[in-house]
């Protein structure tokens, strides 16, 4: 009897082993992905994800770089894809990673003309507030980026909030809103990064899986924001890494320089920081860390 009572024991701890495990983990993602700090903007309740490096030191002022996720994803998701944070804690600067609204649906950033716009923009500009009011952020540098929807969303920001934002950075973006809507003139630096196979958003342009929107290529979508900017016609080409080409606009108005990399063969995906599903997106090139780039890119534009 007493044997009898042993095995029903070993066989009901066999039984609830992974629901056990599977509860751990699910706990555990929910601490490691949960968002620190929250406002209020437009009456709701917004969430984001705040990294204050040991290096930061209140008596001096320090630059703020908000990164955008994408579609789908969350605050911490592109901390952990994009690595800010190692960057931030050399260089002793904040960085914030804002929540989009899921709205029954996935997380993600209103970038076409509507309600979710204005939201998302008076959102970001609380989020500025509300940072500024707790830490000596340096007015002069804020940074906006983001990889895919995020990416455009960053866009929308150098339109809407170019009094705010120094510079911009653009990871395998999504472009939908066209160039007339954004009327601000004034120059606003930009550094892109695309993979050439890029099947979400062509770096050719086109249809996408994804969305309904048939996007420009990313090029001509570059060539056109360096018209904004007022630079030279010319480019100049160069080689950034063996599967990395560079084209930099130069001579632009107030030094507003404009710069996209293409990534050979580089999928949906943001150069030099953590894989996403291969199978998904495609491959992540390591020829360059478009988060290191990006950062030499800011730190030599401030807000004039």
């Amino acid at each position: 009897m007493t044997s009898s009572k042993t095995v029903l024991r070993a066989v009901l701890a066999m039984l609830w082993l992974p629901v056990l495990l599977a509860l751990v983990e699910a706990v555990s993602f929910h601490v490691r992905n949960r968002s620190n700090g929250t406002l209020v903007s437009s009456g709701r309740t917004r969430e984001y994800h705040l990294y204050v490096p040991r290096s930061y030191d209140p008596a001096r002022p320090a630059p703020l770089v908000i990164s955008l996720h994408a579609a789908g994803l969350w605050p911490a998701a592109q901390m952990e894809t994009s690595r800010w944070n190692e960057v931030a804690e050399e260089q002793g600067f904040l960085v914030v990673y804002p929540s989009g609204i899921a709205g029954g649906g996935p997380r993600m950033w209103h970038v076409t003309r509507g309600t979710g716009l204005g939201e998302d923009i008076r959102f970001i500009s609380d989020l500025i507030d509300t940072l500024r009011a707790s830490y000596n952020v340096d007015p002069a540098r804020i940074y906006a980026n983001g990889l895919s929807n995020g990416g455009g969303m960053a866009f929308v920001l150098s339109c809407a909030l170019s009094n705010r934002i120094a510079a911009v950075g653009l990871v395998a973006a999504a472009q939908t809103l066209p160039w007339s809507w954004c009327t601000d003139s004034r120059p606003v630096p930009m550094i892109a990064f695309h993979g050439t196979a890029d099947r979400m958003i062509p770096y050719d342009g086109g249809a996408s899986p994804i969305a309904p929107d048939i996007f420009p290529s990313v090029p001509s979508w570059t060539a056109s924001w360096a018209r904004r900017n007022r630079c030279g016609k010319d480019p100049v080409e160069s080689a950034a890494a063996p599967d990395v080409t560079r084209l930099e606009y130069t001579g632009c108005a107030d030094g507003a320089a404009v710069a996209l990399y293409s990534v050979k063969g580089g999928g949906h995906t943001w150069p030099g920081g953590k894989p996403l599903p291969e199978w998904f997106v495609g491959s992540t090139s390591t020829g360059i860390d478009a988060t290191r780039t990006m950062w030499e890119f800011f730190r030599a534009h401030a807000l004039r």
